[in-house]
């Protein structure tokens, strides 16, 4: 039982165009995000694509829009695909946390699994339920090709945890997915392969 997942963060959104945390807010897509997500869906066209899921929020919703038109397919959703709750820092950026209260931030950027913001979601439960989500989507869809579209921290949380790097690494590991850019993993029940990495859908890096 093998299934291939196409891992595809959100187009870009007017926050993250302002380098703030959206976290669990839903925030609309730029006009360079829809452009992204029309591009993912001109790359979902031409390669062999048979199931999209998505997580609730709208960004990842609207995103995945374009390649289900293209393919004539109907999103699901699965709630456990949405992004981490950023507490304090939603709406926010890094660098505003910083000046709030810079010994916060200094633990964050040592280890963001030890020491999350204030009042966000643990990283640890937060990669438990992302992973078990692709599991699930992966056992349905046995030797399938599927496109997820879900977010840049949750995505990188759980790619650590099925690759089995540690958690507190994600940020140095994988400092970015890109916009609508494609993570391929090849998955069975006992092993997760990566084939690879931020695989641009427009010819361009994001």
């Amino acid at each position: 039982m093998t299934a291939t997942l196409l891992l595809a963060r959100h187009g870009q959104t007017v926050w993250h165009a302002e380098n703030r945390y959206a976290g669990i807010s839903d925030v609309p897509l730029t006009e360079t995000g829809h452009a992204q997500a029309e591009a993912l869906g001109r790359w979902a066209a031409a390669h062999p694509v048979d199931a999209v899921w998505t997580s609730p929020l709208s960004r990842a919703v609207v995103t995945a829009e374009p390649a289900c038109r293209a393919l004539g397919l109907t999103p699901s959703r699965e709630p456990d695909l949405r992004e981490c709750d950023f507490g304090v820092v939603e709406g926010r950026t890094l660098a505003q946390f910083a000046e709030e209260d810079p010994d916060a931030a200094a633990a964050f950027r040592a280890d963001p699994v030890a020491h999350p913001f204030p009042g966000a979601e643990d990283p640890v439960a937060a990669a438990g339920r992302g992973a078990a989500a692709l599991r699930r989507i992966a056992a349905a869809h046995d030797g399938e090709r599927v496109l997820v579209v879900a977010h840049n921290t949750l995505l990188r949380l759980v790619l650590c945890r099925l690759l089995s790097i540690p958690l507190g690494e994600y940020r140095r590991v994988f400092p970015q997915l890109r916009n609508a850019a494609v993570t391929e993993l090849r998955m069975d029940p006992d092993r997760v392969g990566l084939i690879s990495l931020n695989l641009p859908c427009d010819g361009e890096a994001a």
